[in-house]
């Protein structure tokens, strides 16, 4: 309809331009030609309204919900007790605009094929393929963001009222499935990361535990009782360890020039200082060897208590998460039809009809008097 106004305005202009044709003569070509503009529109209009009642009718239910929160995890206040761990909650990164990001989960092809699976759309709407009930389930959808309230709505269109409503709560059930599937929130990416290092660290565990267990015990290595020295030591290369991790995680999501990371870097190299003035040169003794596999046990142990209890903690989290898709109003079979709107269909035709006749008479007109000029 715009694309024919504008067309209907551009003939217009162009006959403006002829020196020759003054308003007067447009008017002059309109009336001379009123019986077919004004017949023209109302078959239009008449074809196109009876043209509606040959289709089905369409019913639209809207499902509404909240947008998913990533609430504060309750494992701030236990980061924040650990010394450099405490900044690995802000390294994960929040995700920006969760609302969108949502909207796109359940626009994505994963969710439609889902959904065309689970109803067996391709036979309620009479297709062969998979990809095209995929198609025209995308083209019956409407999934967005109201601005003035912030809920996320999915409004489905169909010919049935109640598979439109099951197709719109379907996207619920979809989308709460796909987020348990992905790590989208924080405390889901700090579940996925401890879950590695906590992997990892048992490894080391296990491996400095055979150590120390082949390195023997006697009586020198008794009465050095090093175990408050090496607990000590165990902290202070744990804390180098964590100020690496909080530098990494940083790194993944800010850029090294940015205030965090440098901040980061300063503290790491207080610590590894530290660590290197803590550090002495042993003897290759018995007694040095069993200080050092105890040491090195200590300091494996200390980092599986700490990734498992921040595990436990994410894991936690993670669970309470999953609550936080909340249906504000679930959708139910409509009563009322939405369309096809009889009316708007036949004005719309009725006016596309009258702006091209508008066009083709101006366009005759200016050419006809173009021809004849020569000649007069």
């Amino acid at each position: 309809m715009t694309e024919i106004s504008s067309a209907a305005f551009d003939a217009s202009a162009t006959a403006l331009d002829d020196p020759g044709l003054s308003p007067a003569d447009l008017i002059a070509m309109l009336a001379g030609r009123w019986k077919l503009l004004l017949a023209g529109p109302l078959v239009a209009g008449a074809l196109a309204l009876g043209y509606s009642y040959t289709l089905p009718p369409t019913f639209t239910a809207t499902t509404t919900m909240l947008p998913p929160q990533q609430a504060q995890s309750s494992a701030a206040s236990a980061l924040a007790s650990l010394g450099s761990l405490a900044g690995l909650a802000g390294g994960m990164g929040a995700t920006r605009s969760p609302a969108e990001q949502y909207v796109a989960l359940m626009e994505s092809a994963t969710v439609g094929k889902r959904i065309v699976e689970g109803l067996k759309l391709v036979e309620a709407y009479g297709q062969s393929k998979p990809s095209a009930a995929l198609a025209m389930l995308a083209g019956s959808s409407n999934i967005g963001i109201n601005k003035r309230d912030g809920l996320i709505a999915v409004q489905v269109s169909d010919s049935d009222p109640q598979r439109a409503a099951d197709i719109a709560n379907r996207y619920v059930v979809e989308l709460r499935r796909m987020t348990g599937e992905l790590a989208l929130t924080e405390s889901q990416r700090r579940r996925v990361f401890f879950e590695r290092q906590l992997a990892q660290t048992r490894d080391r565990l296990a491996q400095a535990q055979r150590a120390l267990q082949g390195s023997g015990l006697n009586a020198g290595a008794l009465k050095s009782d090093p175990k408050a020295a090496v607990e000590r030591y165990a902290k202070l290369q744990s804390e180098v360890a964590a100020a690496e991790v909080r530098l990494q995680a940083l790194r993944g999501s800010l850029t090294d020039s940015a205030n965090e990371v440098r901040q980061q870097q300063v503290t790491l190299a207080a610590l590894q200082s530290q660590l290197a003035r803590t550090e002495r040169p042993v003897d290759a003794s018995a007694d040095a060897d069993y200080v050092g596999r105890f040491r090195e046990y200590k300091y494996q142990e200390t980092l599986f208590e700490l990734y498992a209890r921040q595990f436990e903690l994410a894991r936690a989290d993670e669970s309470r998460d999953s609550e936080l898709i909340q249906v504000v109003d679930p959708a139910t079979p409509p009563e009322l039809k939405s369309g096809p709107k009889r009316l708007r269909m036949a004005v719309t035709a009725a006016l596309s009809v009258a702006a091209v006749l508008v066009v083709g008479v101006l366009l005759r007109g200016s050419f006809r008097r173009r021809r004849a000029a020569p000649a007069a």
